[in-house]
């Protein structure tokens, strides 16, 4: 301990050790007690929670019973080993488990929030999907007929609304965001068992890669949350909404005191959206993008956090007629920093159709502005639809880095083999795939790879940065140098 350590003590069969005064933190100042009672609070905000039973048509694929969420299901019959962790990821929403005999009709319930006394209620999108009949019931017993506002799968929320006026309602927290170990209170429908309140704290905040869209950083929380807890509202201990129930990480569908919450500050902008259009618009600038990891930064000469790393643009969208390029790293958008390729996504989708955005590009080692004018996010489907297969040309081979490579009349070179056990096959290239550049140079042929690969070598890289189109998706990808293969 280089000498720091002057005395251990043993307390209650631990022992604690004391460092040197000069290396000592100082610890911070007593935390304010605990709340004796969340009595008041619950007692103000529960008017304004209700149940939602909704019925839709049985179907034959067993996850559509459970609302078709953007999260990971299994089907009783499998077990839990399809997951990295060993558990389910469920959405806590009650109704029918798959596997279940179909029947005509499946009924099903969740919970929902007003947040206007004009009668609309926020709740999950996986709640209200394909529902052909709507049902809230309110704090006091009563059962009122809802109808669809408008639904946005991306994000997991919809807007229903009932008829009416007058109701209780609760205000979203977008300012004052929660801390890490704040208490918060869950409120909903468990089980449907009715109006059920618990509490915890923030376990952890910005969770990017819980549902697998790129539009929402999620909070965790330790507050029980079950099926039928979806689209119920999180509560600070103000009475605030801070977060909407959407997901809990569980063995077995039950609480494990892990759920995650879409934050108050999407859910209130994609509410406002749902009310006044039906529907979201998303910005779009047209480039496909990736984070920069170690091995790509380092291969580039940047930082990881440098940003986010455009592997292709669109012909003809708004990034390829600003002049943004393959291989730029972007920096920031309209002054905000961009720390990854999820961080930027959702930066991009805030803007309106036709707005300017203004890039910082990192490119060939020297920063610059872009300006990209958004245009509107295409569906999935359209968007699938603009992805090219390639084609492939037979020419004298070269294998470099353990890679068989061809000319491609189409640009770039093809690869038509790759070593077992080489780098780039445990990286995932195949044959048929076509590297367009390397180092951030145009590939044209095996020739021109070579050489980026001994100039890499030159200059003393560890890794070569390659662009990558496999079936129409391009990417970059870091190869070890190391690899003398082939």
């Amino acid at each position: 301990m280089g000498g720091a350590l002057l005395a251990a003590v043993a307390v209650g069969g631990w022992t604690l050790g004391r460092a040197d005064v000069s290396h000592a933190v100082t610890p911070p100042a007593p935390a304010a007690s605990a709340p004796s009672s969340f009595a008041d609070i619950i007692s103000r905000v529960e008017p304004a929670v209700v149940s939602i039973d909704v019925e839709r048509k049985a179907e034959l694929d067993p996850t559509a019973l459970w609302g078709s969420s953007p999260f990971l299901f299994d089907s009783p019959q499998d077990g839990d080993d399809d997951t990295p962790f060993g558990f389910s990821f469920r959405p806590p929403f009650g109704g029918q488990r798959p596997g279940d005999r179909a029947t005509p009709k499946v009924e099903a319930s969740g919970s929902g929030f007003f947040i206007s006394a004009k009668g609309y209620i926020v709740t999950n999108n996986h709640v209200v999907e394909k529902a052909e009949k709507i049902t809230v019931r309110t704090n006091d017993d009563k059962s009122l007929t809802a109808r669809l506002v408008g639904r946005d799968p991306s994000t997991d929320l919809a807007v229903i609304k009932v008829e009416g006026a007058g109701y209780p309602f609760v205000d979203f927290e977008n300012q004052s965001k929660p801390r890490v170990g704040d208490w918060v209170i869950a409120v909903g429908n468990p089980f449907n068992l009715g109006g059920s309140a618990t509490a915890g704290i923030v376990s952890a905040l910005s969770r990017p890669k819980v549902s697998g869209n790129g539009y929402v950083d999620y909070m965790q929380i330790d507050a029980p949350i079950n099926r039928g807890n979806s689209g119920g509202p999180t509560f600070d201990v103000y009475g605030r909404v801070v977060g909407v129930n959407t997901a809990i990480f569980s063995p077995s569908g039950g609480s494990v005191g892990i759920g995650f919450d879409i934050p108050a500050d999407v859910a209130q902008s994609i509410s406002r959206q749902l009310i006044a259009h039906g529907k979201v618009t998303r910005g779009y600038i047209g480039a496909s993008i990736q984070d920069v990891t170690r091995e790509i930064a380092e291969s580039l000469g940047v930082a990881p956090d440098a940003g986010a790393l455009v592997a292709d643009v669109t012909p003809s969208g708004p990034s390829a007629q600003a002049g943004l390029g393959s291989g730029d790293v972007i920096v920031s958008v309209n002054g905000h920093r961009v720390t990854s390729a999820s961080d930027l996504t959702r930066q991009v989708a805030l803007a309106h159709p036709g707005e300017t955005l203004r890039l910082k590009v990192r490119r060939d080692g020297a920063e610059r502005e872009i300006m990209v004018r958004s245009g509107a996010r295409p569906s999935e489907a359209a968007l699938a639809r603009l992805d090219d297969q390639r084609t492939a040309d037979a020419a004298p081979p070269s294998e470099p880095l353990g890679l068989r490579l061809a000319a491609n009349p189409n640009g770039g070179v093809t690869i038509k083999g790759v070593a077992t056990g080489s780098d780039a096959s445990g990286k995932g290239l195949r044959p048929g795939d076509v590297i367009l550049r390397a180092g951030l140079q145009r590939t044209d042929s095996p020739a021109d790879f070579e050489a980026a690969v001994e100039n890499a070598r030159h200059s003393g890289r560890q890794f070569l940065s390659v662009l990558v189109d496999h079936g129409g998706r391009r990417r970059f990808m870091a190869l070890d140098l190391a690899d003398k293969m082939g």
